[in-house]
């Protein structure tokens, strides 16, 4: 079993950046394709970005190309999204998610956790 814990979120004005973190414990992901999604209120949770296991390959949803970034530190078991040029639109719950086969922009993961809220106002 992995666990995925989130952390990073916040209140941010537009504009503005955030980090967020994803800490996988249980056994090491370093094997694992990692991904990003998102659920706004009232909506479908939505691919924002993800990374095959050896961090050679990442693909992000238009909304958010050339503003965020996702990288991972295999060596700390740890997943990061850092999110620049933030936009109230990008409010939402964000999550992080584990695959033990190859990396996919569908919800179509392993493991997932709980989230983390990012609230961005203008």
């Amino acid at each position: 079993q992995v666990q995925l814990v989130e952390s990073g979120g916040g209140l941010v004005q537009a504009g503005g950046s955030l980090r967020l973190s994803c800490a996988a414990s249980g056994r090491t992901v370093s094997s694992y394709a990692m991904g990003w999604f998102r659920q706004a209120p009232g909506k479908e949770r939505e691919f924002v970005a993800a990374i095959s296991w050896p961090g050679t390959n990442t693909y992000y949803a238009d909304s958010v190309k050339g503003r965020f970034t996702i990288s991972r530190d295999n060596a700390k078991n740890t997943v990061y999204l850092q999110m620049n040029s933030l936009k109230p639109e990008d409010t939402a719950v964000y999550y992080c998610a584990a695959r033990r086969m190859l990396v996919t922009i569908t919800p179509n993961y392993d493991y997932w956790g709980q989230g983390t809220q990012v609230t961005v106002s203008s």
